[in-house]
């Protein structure tokens, strides 16, 4: 594998974790049935890869996103190693039972910081939503669990249009009054540009929300997700959500293409000496293999290039 060497740049830190979330997020919008070989391999794989945080599945209804349907069997099947977190996104306090009979140790819940896109997904307000995260975190907490909160829309919403840091601001101090212990602003439709994320890190910085207890989630529609991750790095984040092969997409918003690929992520913080602990090479492996269990080519340009 070619490789051209590293040069740091000033104000990025030494370190970056990389929450994989490529077999939940990426896989969840994939419109044929993926084998429950497939989906534990693939856990496999990244794990080998030398992801210490790889988000597993969803116990939300089948009936929303049949693509994880499987998921008590994925989780029955997954070898779970000591140093890696497997986090679940739940929907509700069913759906928390359930991954807390599977020995799940880490959960995560999706909220929305426009009310378009909270009734489109959850179907209800934002606030409603909210409440009825209360009891899950809650119960979570009791359990000994930590609790990822999605922010969606922090942007933008196909159909409000631009979201403005004020709007995104109450939402995330709610889950983290409610007890969640990290908060990912996600770009669901990914028309953010580098501005604009610092404006909102500022702002939740400004609320005395500190970036170590943030993460960001960037969808690259418009090319943006790189940029937008440099400037979030330079302004104090250092966990970055990112998916295998640049799969994913949101099944309740149209608009939303893929997510930041994890090779193209890697690429560029190796390129600035920024240790991640994940091994480029075998993501690539790995992102070929699944391009072929998916019948057609990873979107990444970094698997492209390498592949050559």
């Amino acid at each position: 594998m070619d490789f051209y060497g590293a040069t740091p740049l000033a104000e990025l830190p030494s370190h970056v974790t990389i929450c994989e979330v490529g077999p939940r997020d990426g896989l969840q919008n994939e419109k044929t049935s993926i084998p429950t070989a497939v989906k534990v391999e693939l856990i496999e794989r990244l794990a080998d890869a030398g992801h210490t945080i790889i988000e597993a599945t969803s116990t939300v209804h089948p009936k929303w996103v049949p693509q994880l349907a499987d998921a008590e069997e994925v989780l029955r099947r997954l070898d779970r190693r000591d140093g890696v977190r497997y986090p679940v996104l739940v929907p509700n306090l069913r759906g928390l039972e359930r991954a807390l009979d599977l020995g799940v140790t880490e959960i995560a819940v999706f909220a929305s910081a426009t009310e378009s896109f909270a009734k489109a997904n959850l179907n209800r307000t934002v606030g409603e939503s909210l409440e009825m995260f209360a009891p899950v975190v809650a119960r979570a907490r009791e359990a000994g669990l930590a609790v990822r909160g999605y922010v969606s829309m922090c942007w933008g919403d196909p159909w409000e249009g631009e979201v403005a840091p004020e709007q995104v601001v109450p939402v995330a101090a709610r889950l983290l009054e409610l007890g969640c212990t990290e908060l990912s602003l996600g770009d669901t439709i990914g028309v953010a540009t580098p501005g604009r994320v610092v404006a909102l890190l500022d702002a939740l910085r400004h609320h005395e929300i500190r970036t170590d207890q943030l993460a960001v989630h960037f969808h690259d529609t418009y090319g943006q997700a790189l940029a937008n991750t440099l400037i979030a790095l330079r302004h104090g984040i250092t966990t970055v959500d990112a998916s295998a092969g640049g799969l994913g997409g949101c099944p309740f918003a149209g608009s939303a293409t893929g997510n930041l690929a994890t090779e193209d992520l890697l690429w560029q913080l190796d390129g600035l000496g920024i240790h991640t602990g994940v091994d480029l090479g075998k993501l690539v492996e790995t992102s070929n293999w699944l391009a072929g269990e998916l019948g057609r080519p990873s979107p990444s340009r970094t698997v492209q290039a390498l592949s050559k």
